[in-house]
């Protein structure tokens, strides 16, 4: 019994069976089918993608059972997805069209995003867009605030009383009204002067004589004199200084004009008929 069992193993035709039988198996296992003709496959490219999700998420690979259940979960998913398409649950679904919009036109960038800037392209494109990269004016200032208010018959005494002040050459610190912003500001860019008090204010500072008290200077908070004692102006910036800026730039508009004109040729396969009134009655 023993020697027959044995010569039975050895038969090259019993291997082949059973390895038929594993690889028929392994096929179920990876391929798996749904009744009514439909059918769902595992490719080694959707089993490597969950192994490497498991791994960055645990930090080692998955054990058998493990990798069983992941792709489990993920027939499941491609399952339970597919039902719901067949039953038109995705029709009406904002956020599955937001996301299937979102993968669709980063295909379409993708597509024209092989070939980088040149630098002829950059310089073209710092030409067509200088205020963009322009850097702001840099300015060093002295200021007092003279109140909450830009008009009235208070807000004028209060001026004239700085103004007197000034000229005489009293002490800054014990002039006008306490700020949280300070009274004397250095080498400061001005578009934060524009954030701090608003963009009249520096736009003001900018073409102001230097070493001069001139008001009142209107803010985001009233009323204020205000003394240049050093400028920077602003300039615009050789391509080599903002390179980096530039290609971002460069590249998000082109990624802009790639979803544009692929939109624009989807557009053209459709014949779009707006049924729905406006608000004037009128349809649209």
């Amino acid at each position: 019994m023993t020697m027959r069992l044995r010569r039975l193993l050895g038969e090259p035709m019993l291997h082949f069976l059973l390895i038929g039988i594993a690889l028929f198996a392994a096929y179920n296992w990876l391929s798996p089918a749904r009744s009514g003709g439909n059918r769902i496959v595992v490719t080694q490219g959707v089993v490597d993608d969950l192994v490497t999700q498991h791994v960055a998420a645990r930090g080692r690979a998955p054990s058998a059972t493990e990798l069983r259940h992941l792709v489990d979960a993920w027939v499941r998913e491609e399952i339970l997805y597919s039902e719901g398409v067949t039953l038109g649950l995705d029709r009406d679904d904002i956020v599955v069209k937001r996301r299937v919009r979102q993968k669709l036109e980063v295909m379409v960038e993708e597509d024209a995003s092989t070939a980088a800037p040149t630098d002829a392209d950059l310089t073209a494109y710092l030409a067509a867009h200088p205020d963009r990269f322009v850097q702001p004016a840099v300015l060093t200032f002295e200021q007092i605030f003279v109140g909450h208010a830009t008009a009235g018959p208070e807000v004028r005494l209060a001026v004239a009383r700085v103004r007197d002040a000034v000229q005489r050459g009293d002490d800054l610190d014990r002039l006008g009204k306490s700020l949280l912003l300070p009274q004397r500001m250095t080498q400061v860019p001005a578009d934060l002067i524009a954030r701090d008090f608003g963009t009249a204010f520096a736009e003001a500072l900018e073409h102001a004589p230097i070493g001069t008290w001139t008001g009142p200077i209107e803010s985001s908070f009233g009323s204020h004199f205000a003394r240049v004692t050093a400028r920077t102006p602003s300039w615009a910036p050789p391509l080599d200084d903002v390179r980096d800026q530039v290609v971002r730039e460069w590249e998000n508009e082109r990624r802009q004009r790639a979803r544009d004109e692929g939109y624009a040729k989807m557009r053209s396969k459709y014949d779009v008929s707006v049924e729905a009134k406006g608000p004037d009655g009128g349809h649209r």
